[in-house]
């Protein structure tokens, strides 16, 4: 298992906040996707309660989008980017991606928060 260390993207709810992540690089590593999870409590819709993220490039074809060539360091720039523009259209956590949708103030608060709280 490896660890990396993320920070929040700059403009974002979670810009103050370094994010621990658990890599887990399977036995056919390049040909299947490493599996990554935060450590750290995240308050977005992609994200659910054991830190399990909802990327497609965490996924294996025909459904997801891992392709050898994009290796860790290009799962770690995804998982930023995810964490800059969530998918609530593709969520694990449905009640945060309606508050997303219908209540973006209260969404960008509560991430705040939880960031704080959690990610410093």
């Amino acid at each position: 298992m490896l660890e990396s260390k993320i920070k929040g993207p700059e403009g974002s709810p979670y810009e103050s906040g370094v994010f621990t992540l658990e890599i887990q690089i399977p036995e056919r590593y390049p040909f299947a996707p490493p599996s990554i999870r935060f450590v750290n409590r995240v308050y977005h819709p992609n994200v659910d309660d054991n830190g399990r993220i909802c990327l497609d490039l965490l996924k294996m074809p025909p459904s997801g989008g891992w392709k050898p060539t994009i290796g860790i360091e290009g799962l770690l720039i995804a998982v930023r980017m995810l964490l800059d523009s969530p998918n609530p259209d593709d969520p694990l956590m449905s009640d945060i991606a309606s508050e997303y949708k219908q209540d973006r103030q209260e969404f960008i608060r509560k991430a705040k928060e939880c960031t704080e709280q959690y990610a410093t």
